[in-house]
């Protein structure tokens, strides 16, 4: 049975992947909220393309765009395409090669540099998937993702924990799960290598400082929350937010500075062996 995983996956068979997206809708409004703390990772990983004149580039996973538009500016003579699951992000993209469409049926033949940003989480058994692409990338070509791994943050490890008690389990069922679909950077690491690549892979714990009410339910309501409030009705979102936001009060207390969330991801990046014009 194909289950979509993130940090959370739906129990769902896989050929209804398109209807949990669409159940789980993005906000692009509510992602953009933390606009400069979530882009940071993506330049961090771009830093790293060694890439001088490609031809094709795609980010995959583009989500609303903007950063998309920013490896245009850097290879103003590429074709730079932004593909994304989510077609409401895919609406708000600005004018550009945007289209909507899934990590599983992407086929990376003829591109120069792919890159993928805090996507692959929630993509089902995506090892062979990268597998994939690095065959068919072509000599050359480059290879850049990245993945949040703070599965057993308290962010994380109290939405299960509230999901699992006896108020909410019966109304939740599976929804949250445990993080089968995580790939330790050992793994990320052999796959390139194993695909004839050049790779560098580490880790960074980025700790952003937030400001506002409940910041850290802010933040996770534009990403992991999404499956538990697409379960629910509307009261008994709230209610869960409720008990859930005081949880996270307690872990993530407030400073005289603000509201400090770690936050700990994974970058891969790679160069495919031989010539081509990413070289």
């Amino acid at each position: 049975m194909g289950r979509r995983r993130g940090p959370y996956y739906l129990d769902i068979e896989k050929l209804d992947i398109e209807r949990a997206e669409t159940a789980m809708q993005w906000d692009p409004s509510q992602y953009a909220r933390f606009a400069d703390h979530r882009s940071r990772p993506f330049f961090d990983l771009v830093a790293r393309v060694g890439a001088d004149a490609p031809r094709q580039v795609v980010d995959l996973g583009c989500g609303s765009g903007e950063l998309t538009a920013t490896l245009a500016e850097r290879w103003p003579s590429a074709h730079v395409r932004g593909i994304d699951a989510s077609a409401e992000m895919i609406a708000a993209a600005p004018a550009g090669d945007f289209s909507v469409g899934s990590a599983q049926d992407f086929d990376a033949t003829g591109v120069d540099v792919l890159v993928s940003n805090a996507m692959l989480q929630w993509v089902p058994d995506h090892e062979p998937i990268v597998a994939r692409w690095c065959r068919q990338l072509d000599p050359g070509g480059w290879l850049a993702l990245q993945v949040p791994d703070n599965f057993e943050a308290p962010s994380h490890a109290l939405m299960r924990t509230l999901a699992e008690s006896p108020a909410w389990s019966a109304r939740l069922g599976t929804v949250l799960r445990d993080a089968r679909n995580r790939v330790a950077p050992e793994a990320y690491l052999a796959l390139l290598l194993d695909g004839g690549f050049d790779a560098d892979v580490w880790q960074t714990d980025y700790l952003h400082l937030l400001t506002g009410e409940d910041p850290v339910l802010e933040w996770v309501r534009g990403t992991g929350l999404r499956p538990v409030l697409a379960a629910l009705s509307a009261a008994d979102g709230a209610a869960f937010e409720e008990t859930y936001a005081a949880m996270l009060r307690e872990a993530y207390p407030r400073t005289a500075h603000g509201t400090v969330l770690p936050f700990r991801r994974t970058f891969v990046v790679g160069r495919k062996a031989g010539r081509g014009p990413a070289a």
